[in-house]
């Protein structure tokens, strides 16, 4: 299992602490630092089972900067939606945890990480 943090995020901490409650065996990328490739993206929305936009913090400057609510959410533009989540990393929702049975989820409560933990 991979999770996906911010250390600056309470969320990400939250996360990081309930997986340590419960033992759970896991490697951390801090992908402010490792930032994802737009494949690497790709197949973590593939394991989501959402869109580049589901998964997008359009509350952040980058976003605003980059007049993203005015972007098409449709088939013809998620390889502009990923190509800016990897540009502007900051963008990726979080956590954001690759279960060992293939999928992932965003696991922004503890029944996120829970659910996670038990695939």
């Amino acid at each position: 299992m991979e999770i996906w943090i911010n250390p600056a995020c309470s969320k990400c901490r939250g996360a990081l602490h309930l997986l340590d409650e419960e033992g759970a065996d896991y490697t951390v990328r801090r992908y402010l630092e490792d930032v994802p490739s737009p494949d690497e993206i790709r197949a973590v929305l593939e394991r989501l089972g959402l869109e580049p936009w589901d998964i997008t913090r359009t509350q952040e400057a980058a976003a605003k900067e980059l007049g993203l609510k005015d972007w098409a959410r449709d088939a013809g533009a998620r390889d502009r939606w990923i190509e800016a989540l990897s540009e502007h990393p900051k963008l990726i929702q979080r956590p954001i945890i690759t279960a060992e049975d293939g999928t992932a989820v965003v696991a922004r409560t503890d029944e996120a990480v829970r659910d996670a933990m038990s695939r």
